[in-house]
């Protein structure tokens, strides 16, 4: 990708942004509090109002959740006049991940409320640097018989290094998207007909997905101008995973859901689908970049000059949490996560450096996405420290000429009234999240759904280590040039799903 003279500066902006908060928060609670002070009870207010957007759309987004898994999709799709000319691309992208995450994400979509032997192709894609478990995972495959489940399924092996390349899903995805595309000529296929959905190894998807996907794909009038996002849930292994890991899996979900019900905001996340005309149109899901999954929102977002968006599913696909063989591995391994997902900070020099560049794209457009990327990721980094840990710091700090002022002695109290009101959002979180849960298995004793409840007492300390500091970590990172490679999430399940 050719970078524009500034490119270096556009990265430098979001970090030296986020450190200059953060001393200046720091300094000036030494050097003049009182400004600190009044700018922490402004900040708390915004956020008090922040939590109440939250809780209006989270519960907004919940009940379509709830109303659309009861919908006969299929039934509604196979009444549309294009329907038996729709076929679905699935696309696979594996490494390390074991046969078993394998066949249970196959069985997933051979369930699926769709006829599956004549309208999907599934390509499988491992990695030739982990060839002995791509040969595993195939053979595994065929003895269950998902080989011949489906219209097409084409395995496929990504060479390593490759020219212009970081190893991960995007390049691995690049590569069986164009084997996939030769398939689809020798089939003769239209593009326009071909949807395609990019999962990560661990989806299962809900059995009325593709039916509603394919629903919304021909009654929207652009269907190749859009991306079809599902809700993200993470109930694959959920009542396995450490309590933390749980709380940060709910907030992943919870955001999205705010994001569903606002559309013109939202940005492709994780499992996704989009046309394949669109695909080609922008040359497959770029394989030089860590965050393939929202960038290729914006690719297409570039290519058609702001006519591109992205439209909420409200049925869902599941994914595994982080865990593995020890729980301080899995929160490891939850923070190397979370700083990945962070690194999508990498979208903002690109995103300006191609808009400055582009004299067609609409001027209110590049403001909007601009902005909403910038503030997205500022305040991702910045308000778990500023709330729960920065906001104090003036008052501990404060001279005793200030200490006797009505306004420090009114502050504490003023914070704690915000603070007790913004708890609405970690209460309705904890109340929705039971109507996201799995079963509970036959193996969990019944105390461990009253740990579900108890668990919402550790947000504070998960917005702050999985949220703040990786989001830190990773945006200063991209401020000194130390760039992020593709970090491999690992995936591990006491029990099937």
């Amino acid at each position: 990708m050719e970078k524009g003279p500034y490119y270096r500066v556009w990265e430098i902006i979001p970090g030296a942004l986020v450190w200059l908060t953060l001393v200046l928060a720091v300094v000036l609670s030494f050097v003049s509090p009182l400004p600190v002070i009044y700018f922490i009870i402004v900040f708390d207010l915004f956020w008090l109002f922040r939590v109440c957007y939250f809780v209006f759309y989270v519960i907004l987004s919940w009940r379509r959740y709830q109303r659309d898994i009861r919908v006969d999709w299929l039934a509604k799709a196979s009444a549309l006049p294009r329907f038996r000319s729709v076929y679905h691309l699935i696309v696979l992208p594996f490494s390390k991940e074991g046969p078993d995450i394998v066949l249970t994400s196959l069985k997933s979509l051979a369930e699926a409320d769709f006829p599956v032997a004549e309208r999907f192709i599934v390509v499988l894609s491992g990695e030739e640097r982990f060839r002995e478990n791509y040969e595993a995972a195939v053979a595994a495959v065929k003895r269950a018989g998902y080989d011949s489940r489906f219209f097409r399924f084409l395995p496929t092996l990504h060479p390593k290094d490759l020219p212009d390349e970081i190893p991960g899903k995007g390049s691995n995805a690049n590569w069986a998207g164009h084997r996939a595309q030769e398939l689809i000529d020798q089939l003769g296929f239209s593009y326009d007909d071909v949807i395609v959905s990019n999962f990560d190894i661990d989806t299962c998807a809900h059995p009325r997905y593709f039916a509603c996907l394919t629903y919304k794909y021909l009654t929207n009038p652009r269907p190749t101008r859009s991306s079809y996002q599902p809700v993200a849930l993470y109930n694959n292994n959920m009542w396995d995973s450490p309590a933390a890991i749980r709380v940060a899996a709910f907030g992943t979900t919870f955001w999205l859901l705010t994001e569903l019900a606002r559309p013109e905001r939202l940005f492709t996340f994780a499992s996704h689908s989009m046309s394949f005309r669109a695909l080609v149109d922008v040359g497959f899901w770029q394989k030089d970049i860590v965050t393939e999954d929202s960038r290729i929102f914006l690719q297409c977002l570039l290519r058609y000059e702001g006519d591109y968006s992205v439209e909420p599913i409200y049925v869902p696909v599941s994914m595994d949490t982080v865990m593995a063989d020890t729980r301080w591995q899995s929160l490891v391994n939850l923070y190397k996560q979370q700083r990945r997902w962070a690194w999508g900070v990498e979208h903002f020099p690109f995103l300006i450096d191609r808009l400055r560049r582009d004299k067609k794209f609409p001027l209110s457009k590049k403001i909007y996405h601009v902005w909403t990327l910038a503030e997205g990721m500022y305040s991702w980094a910045t308000a778990p420290l500023l709330i729960f840990i920065l906001g104090y710091l003036p008052l501990w700090l404060a001279p005793e000429s200030l200490k006797s002022a009505a306004l420090y002695q009114n502050t504490p109290h003023t914070l704690e009234a915000l603070m007790t009101l913004s708890m609405l959002g970690v209460f309705v979180s904890a109340f929705l999240s039971f109507g996201l849960l799995p079963p509970r298995p036959a193996h969990k004793k019944r105390y461990e759904t009253v740990i579900m409840l108890l668990q919402w007492v550790l947000v504070p300390v998960t917005f702050i280590v999985f949220g703040a500091i990786p989001a830190i970590d990773a945006q200063t990172r991209l401020m000194l040039g130390k760039y992020l490679g593709f970090n491999i999430t690992q995936k591990s399940r006491k029990t099937t799903v």
